[in-house]
């Protein structure tokens, strides 16, 4: 196995008010492929979980570009993974005087972009 020596840059994204299972459909999407393509792939797609890793992503690349002088055209995505954060606790009146608990997920989202090994 061999060991890359491109810098990587990551942004992080927390207490995201979302199921981090709903998130990480659309990071599977997005994984591996270059800056330009993911744009395109979160453009297009129906799900809600788009915006904060769209927003996410952008931090990402400008991370990269502003501290490692990396250039946009160049990235690919090597990592994205959603963590579960905390869930918000909450309750929901229900028949006969009973109360039901609700858990509001929340995540955190996290984005590495790499140079490619060979534009």
């Amino acid at each position: 196995m061999a060991i890359s020596t491109t810098p990587e840059v990551k942004a992080i994204a927390r207490y995201i008010r979302m199921s981090p299972h709903k998130v990480r459909r659309v990071l599977d999407q997005i994984r591996g492929r270059s800056y330009r393509e993911a744009l395109i792939v979160l453009e297009f797609m129906p799900y809600r979980a788009c915006d904060p890793v769209l927003k996410v992503l952008r931090s990402a690349v400008a991370n990269a570009e502003h501290n490692a002088g990396l250039d946009p055209a160049t990235l690919i995505v090597s990592q994205a993974y959603a963590d579960m954060g905390p869930s918000l606790k909450r309750f929901r009146p229900r028949a006969q005087g009973r109360a039901y608990q609700i858990r509001k997920p929340t995540c955190h989202i996290t984005v590495t972009v790499a140079a490619q090994e060979n534009p």
